[in-house]
């Protein structure tokens, strides 16, 4: 088997985020759930965006938000995606591809527009999400550029994409060619509203397809149906080879068949937009994973990069993550970089 070229492949949501400060008596007016990801539909997406206070666009989608971290930290990454051939599609292709990461995959010449994500922070940091998918439900197995799946040490894939019936035909054919390239996959759970709408389907595919798995402690518990974190561990334990779960405060827990390891967070001096958290912890501990760090290392790593995007508004990374890792880790970080 030969040497992967690319670190890590995503596939996932290929979004455009508009991120927007609101109070709370803003956010109980709009009439969404807080901290949560609820979908919506094309007229809803109009309406919201006609009555939101002024925003910041920028690209985003939770795995092409991951990607851009391991690229930011000096990975070789590539992206799985659909975007329409739109205003917000070419903006989408230009930010993946200035973060250095490689994205082929073709625009649709018709159809939905591209996909966009209204996410609402509150003054408690917490983020709302509504997102309408667009083009991102019609990417499906024929959009799986094979050559890029098995040159990629880990194909990793994100939870919010397993709602159109497409992708989920999509994921299996990813994993089903990164095996037969002797390569691994990890999944996302994203969200555990996400969690709810397919259990049992994240169940057989965790059981079937997935070698890593990443997830918060909301969403582990809810993949188990279980209001205690220490059930959830123990039951994901030989359910996927490896298992990161991050739990905000207390840092984060790597289970594996043969050990549990218990990684603190990493000192934050304020927390403005937990936005985009999740993604860049994967961000990091696969760059660890795939560079051959130790895994408390790699959690480690994952913790840095997470507490560097919630120190900013946005789910991309404000300011070097390479030099933030060297500044942290040492002589660990610049092992990984040389090997």
């Amino acid at each position: 088997m030969a040497d992967p070229n690319t670190h890590v492949a995503g596939i996932g949501n290929a979004i455009v985020d508009v991120l927007v400060q609101v109070d709370e008596p803003q956010l109980a007016a709009l009439g969404w759930t807080k901290g949560v990801m609820t979908l919506i539909d094309a007229a809803q997406a109009e309406t919201i965006y006609d009555h939101l206070p002024a925003g910041i666009e920028c690209s985003g989608g939770s795995a092409a938000n991951t990607i851009a971290g391991l690229a930011a930290l000096g990975a070789r990454a590539a992206y799985i995606g659909k975007v329409r051939d739109d205003q917000l599609g070419q903006v989408f292709r230009h930010d993946i591809r200035s973060a250095g990461v490689r994205f082929d995959t073709p625009a649709a010449g018709e159809g939905p527009a591209t996909a966009r994500c209204f996410i609402l922070v509150t003054p408690d940091a917490q983020r709302t999400m509504l997102t309408y998918l667009g083009a991102c439900v019609d990417l499906g197995p024929d959009d799986v550029e094979e050559a890029v799946i098995a040159d990629a040490a880990v194909t990793y894939l994100e939870g919010y994409l397993y709602d159109p019936p497409n992708a989920k035909r999509a994921f299996e054919r990813a994993a089903q060619v990164a095996h037969q390239a002797g390569r691994r996959v990890a999944l996302s759970l994203s969200d555990p509203f996400c969690v709810d709408r397919h259990r049992d389907g994240f169940l057989e595919l965790i059981a079937g397809h997935v070698d890593i798995l990443f997830a918060n402690e909301a969403e582990l518990c809810s993949l188990y149906r279980t209001e205690s974190i220490d059930e959830a561990l123990r039951a994901v334990r030989g359910h996927a080879e490896l298992a990161a779960v991050t739990r905000g405060a207390l840092g984060s827990v790597v289970v594996t068949a043969e050990a549990t390891h218990v990684v603190g967070a990493e000192t934050v001096e304020a927390v403005v937009d937990t936005t985009g958290a999740g993604d860049l912890y994967a961000a990091g501990f696969l760059f660890g994973f795939t560079h051959g760090l130790a895994l408390p290392t790699c959690a480690r790593l994952g913790g840095i990069a997470a507490g560097e995007v919630i120190s900013h508004v946005g789910a991309r990374p404000a300011h070097p993550l390479a030099d933030l890792a060297r500044a942290r880790l040492g002589d660990d970080f610049l092992s990984a970089c040389r090997g």
